[in-house]
């Protein structure tokens, strides 16, 4: 059986949110980040949640994260690529499999997470993405257009992001040494010569990032019932 950590940076502040923790944020009757691992602590081959919180939340946990004797918590950094790699830093050895989840995409479904861990038990890194369906343009600091991508190319990014343990960690001690800094885990991984496939993602799998966007996970909650 495959042995799988999952890293989740939820230490951000919430500033669209009201500036509230929004790993607490009650969403269908249940605090965000409880839906948001709940799909991974469903799976028997992931053996380690490492939770990234604000370092106030990570001293005194909420009790429904301390249920699961899988489940971590450790004060997460000033940006999120701060937090992934204090909760990497945490993961032991022995993973073979490292997925990153934005504990604000609390709909990830089992078939998103399946078809991330596929790829990297295969030795791929990889992505759940959608295909971009709006027209894009390129702009300069004026707002004028500069380009029109072909959109046939573009995808929009989700999580999780699945990595063969060794090459996240070895993107991220380079990218320690080298100083810099990343929202983005798959870019760091390209950056320093890596390959990173695009898996199909969910129209589902949104992320929360404002009051509006909780309306709307409500509204699929429902549905989903």
């Amino acid at each position: 059986m495959r042995r799988i950590a999952v890293v989740i940076p939820a230490a951000g502040a919430g500033r669209r949110m009201g500036s509230v923790a929004k790993p607490l944020v009650e969403l269908g009757g249940q605090p965000m980040l409880q839906r948001s691992i709940r799909p991974f602590l469903d799976r028997d081959d992931v053996h380690w949640v490492i939770i990234a919180l604000p370092p106030e939340l990570a001293a005194a946990p909420p009790h429904w994260l301390m249920g699961d004797r899988r489940v971590d918590v450790l004060a997460g950094g000033a940006e999120r690529g701060d937090s992934v790699r204090n909760a990497l830093a945490a993961v032991p050895m022995e993973a073979e499999i490292v997925l990153v989840h934005d504990a604000a995409r609390p709909l990830v479904s089992a078939e998103v997470i399946e078809r991330c861990v596929a790829a990297a038990a295969e030795g791929r890194s990889a992505i759940a993405g959608m295909p971009i369906v709006d027209t894009i343009k390129e702009v300069d600091g004026d707002g004028c257009i500069v380009s029109t991508p072909d959109r046939r190319t573009l995808w929009a990014a989700q999580t999780p992001q699945a990595f063969p343990a060794e090459v996240l960690r070895d993107a991220h001690a380079r990218a320690a040494a080298d100083r810099i800094s990343t929202t983005d885990d798959a870019a760091l991984v390209a950056r320093y010569g890596g390959t990173v496939m695009v898996v199909e993602g969910a129209t589902d799998n949104m992320k929360i990032t404002t009051p509006a966007d909780l309306a709307i996970a409500e509204a699929l909650i429902a549905r989903r019932s």
